[in-house]
Formats: C-alpha cells, sequence, structure tokens
C-alpha cells in the first residue's frame, strides 16, 4: 500500500506514504447494504421491537413528535421521516398535530437549506410543523425533577414531553462518552435544557473511566439517560446503521431501549476492531462530512484511537473544518487550555457540578494530549484558530508520517479513514 485515501470534506484526501512506512488499514467490517431502504423501513415500521406496530401506536393517539439529530450526523431522515408521518395520519392523527423536532443540543439551530438538507424531503417540510430545539430557552422546557442515583436535573422540550406519540430517530455509532449514539441520547442531552447537558459533561461523568466509545455497561451517561426514558414514560424509537459509504445497512424501531440496544447489538462486532498491538503512529479522520465542519466535532476523532497509541506516540488526524472553529464558548475554553496548560485546566473542571458551554471537548482533548503527540491537518482553520487548537499544526501528511517513523523507530502506521466511527482496540 503506497496510498490512502481518508474521509475529508464531502470527498476523500488521498495521501502518499513514505517508503519507510508499514502500513495496517483499519475499518469496520463490511455490513451488507439494505437491497430496499424504503422497504426495511416499513417492514421495521410494521414489525417493531418490544411495541406494536406504529399504525397500532398511533391510533387513537392526539399528537406526535418525532425526534432527529442536528447536522452534524448523516442520519438518512429523507428515507424514513415520510414513511412514519403518513403511517401517523392514516392511523387519525391530524398533520397539524404532528412536529418534527431537531435535537441539536447544545448545538446552533439548522435553519433555511441547511434544514431543507437536513430533513431531506421537501414533503415533510411543507406538511408538518419542523422545530430546533433551543437549550437555553426557559419557557420551552418541562422541568420533571431530578434522576434518583446521581441527582441531575432533568429538564425536556415542551413540545416532545406533551406529545401524545413521542419518537426519537437516529443514528447509532460509536460515541466517545455515551458509548453508543442514537436511541435515549437524542432525547438527553438531544432536547434537554443546558442544566441537563452541562451535569451530564461535568467532570464527575467526563472523567469516569467507564464512560467511553463503545461501552454501555457501568457508562454513568447511558445509566442516567436510561432513567431519564424511564421518567418521560413511553417512548419510542428508530435506529440506523450506515456503512462507510453512508448506505443503510441496518434500522430497527419499537421501544427506545430494546430498539436501541437490538442495534447496538448489530453493529458492536463491525465496529469495534480487536488488535494485539499498539501503534507509535495512528493517522486518522474526523469522518468526513458533517463531522468535520468544525474544530469542535474533530476533537472525537482524536479520542477513539486511543487504546491503540503508544504512550508517547504521534496521533495525527485530517479534519477540514469547513466551517471553522466551533462556538464561542469552546473557543473560550481552548484559550483556557492554552493559557493554563492541560493540568492546571483539568484543575479548573473537577469542582464543577455544572461544566461551562462546551468546554467538555476540550476536557476531552486532554485525554489525547495526555497520552502523546497530536498534530492535525485542515484547510479550514487560519490565523488565531490555528494556535487555540492547542495541538501540533501540520501542512503535510507525508512528512508528518516520516517523522513520526523517525521518532519512534517504529515503521507501523494504523490508518483508520473513517475516523471515529470505526474503534480500535488493544486486545493483547
Amino acid at each position: 500500500m503506497s496510498a490512502i485515501a481518508l474521509s475529508y470534506g464531502r470527498g476523500h484526501l488521498d495521501i502518499t506514504l513514505p517508503a519507510a512506512a508499514q502500513p495496517t488499514l483499519i475499518r469496520k467490517q463490511a455490513l451488507p447494504k439494505l437491497g430496499d431502504p424504503r422497504a426495511s423501513i416499513v417492514a421495521a415500521l410494521e414489525h417493531p421491537i418490544g411495541s406494536v406496530p406504529l399504525a397500532e401506536l398511533a391510533r387513537g393517539r392526539t399528537s406526535a413528535c418525532i425526534l432527529i439529530c442536528d447536522i452534524t450526523r448523516p442520519v438518512p431522515n429523507g428515507l424514513f421521516l415520510r414513511p412514519m408521518i403518513e403511517t401517523m395520519i392514516a392511523s387519525g392523527i391530524a398533520k397539524d398535530k404532528i412536529s418534527v423536532l431537531v435535537a441539536t443540543g447544545l448545538h446552533r439551530p439548522n435553519l433555511d437549506e441547511e434544514l431543507a438538507e437536513l430533513v431531506g424531503d421537501p414533503w415533510v417540510l411543507a406538511n408538518v410543523r419542523v422545530e430546533n430545539h433551543y437549550a437555553r430557552d426557559e419557557a420551552a422546557h418541562i422541568d420533571l425533577g431530578f434522576t434518583k442515583t446521581r441527582h441531575t436535573p432533568v429538564k425536556l422540550d415542551r413540545l416532545f414531553v406533551e406529545a401524545d406519540l413521542r419518537i426519537a430517530t437516529g443514528l447509532v455509532e460509536p460515541h466517545f462518552m455515551a458509548g453508543w449514539s442514537g436511541g435515549r441520547k437524542v432525547i438527553a442531552p438531544g432536547v434537554a435544557h443546558h442544566e441537563t447537558i452541562r451535569t451530564f459533561h461535568s467532570a464527575r461523568f467526563m472523567e469516569d473511566p467507564l464512560a467511553v466509545q463503545c461501552n454501555l455497561v457501568g457508562n454513568p451517561l447511558h445509566e442516567e439517560q436510561l432513567e431519564i426514558v424511564r421518567m418521560l414514560g413511553d417512548v419510542y424509537a428508530l435506529n440506523t446503521v450506515l456503512d462507510e459509504e453512508r448506505d443503510l445497512v441496518c434500522v430497527t424501531f419499537g421501544e427506545i431501549i430494546a430498539s436501541h440496544q437490538a442495534a447496538v447489538d448489530f453493529v458492536s462486532a463491525a465496529t469495534s476492531i480487536a488488535f494485539p498491538r499498539k501503534f507509535s503512529t495512528v493517522v486518522t479522520s474526523s469522518a468526513g462530512y458533517p463531522l468535520d465542519k468544525t474544530y469542535y466535532q474533530t476533537i472525537k476523532g482524536m479520542v477513539t484511537p486511543l487504546d491503540i497509541l503508544k504512550p508517547g506516540g504521534t496521533l495525527i488526524i485530517a479534519s477540514q473544518c469547513s466551517e471553522g472553529f466551533g462556538s464561542e464558548e469552546f473557543r473560550e475554553a481552548q484559550s483556557r487550555l492554552v493559557e493554563l496548560g492541560p493540568e492546571r485546566f483539568l484543575a479548573t473542571l473537577m469542582a464543577k457540578s455544572l461544566a461551562e458551554i462546551d468546554e467538555w471537548q476540550t476536557e476531552m482533548q486532554l485525554k489525547s494530549m495526555r497520552l502523546g503527540k497530536v498534530e492535525l491537518y485542515t484547510t479550514g482553520l487560519s490565523g488565531d484558530d490555528r494556535r487555540l487548537t492547542g495541538v501540533d499544526m501540520i501542512d503535510d501528511l507525508t512528512g508528518a508520517i516520516e517523522r513520526s517513523i523517525a521518532r519512534s523507530g517504529d515503521p507501523h502506521v494504523a490508518i483508520i479513514p473513517e475516523g471515529p466511527y470505526v474503534v480500535p482496540r488493544f486486545a493483547a
């Protein structure tokens, strides 16, 4: 192998490997594509997990709210929203009582052309209400009290809580804190109040050794999310799994916990890849568009491969950052990281019960910085933004790999083209 192609923006970034490199390509196991995705979606709605079919669920209901992920997730909303809504209408729910709510968490809203791209079907925008969640709008939330286990404040979007039929939709992929995305995570933090989200992202959760990718057992974030779902009552979910070409390979529908677990069971063996060795050089990506729109999202790709990076090794990541750095709150957190250094920055977080908005992503970056050297290739950041990343900037990936091999004396290079959608783990 003399060249590799990393996911980058809406395409790929071709890299020529130095002659000394001995590459190991790390990809998800191939999963068969669904021959007829729309038929598979209809079949999932008609044969759910842990519930009656959607047509029966909708019968006699006065309203419905469907959650969808925001633009940072490549969920195929255009495939499933219309058949879901048409089923609800056929079962007697009026169109003006059906809403689609974008689960933005604390991300910015998705508006205009971006909203049309996200929804994926103009029929949906023309026939039902489509809204963004705003985590800082006090009046838009209902206070459900606190979880019993860890006393997390639970405030959720009124539109979802008050709906007679509640359905979350999403993509099941590795998540570097909650274990797996999708299902219950689309509710909290997806449509949660900022206090709920900031509690989740406080250091007492983030520094827990079980709050890692591909782990649900004992994961405090997952356990709190399940508790919140149970506080809500009946909730359902449609979960999707995609391959590297973003084609549908699995869809499940039904009771939210059971249907999410079924999707996790389907994808986990193909996504979590065991290796008998660690590497001094790991080359990865931020999985391309839409995850590599900002530096904020790029940090996910810095965390997921750490299990196979040797201490003191070099993690090289390519991310387009087409939309730039991220929020102003994230920029402030990165400024404090650069000014204080990793140890002092972490010390400022440990006493907080509520994390500052978006500083948790900076906290996650510390995990890679504590283990080794991080180098970033990007064409989307300039000026002071490059300094505020807190990592080393590179303009030549081939040269960076060559220098890493020379530093370590180890020619073995791990290459992960799809970034955080693949989780390599060390298994001696």
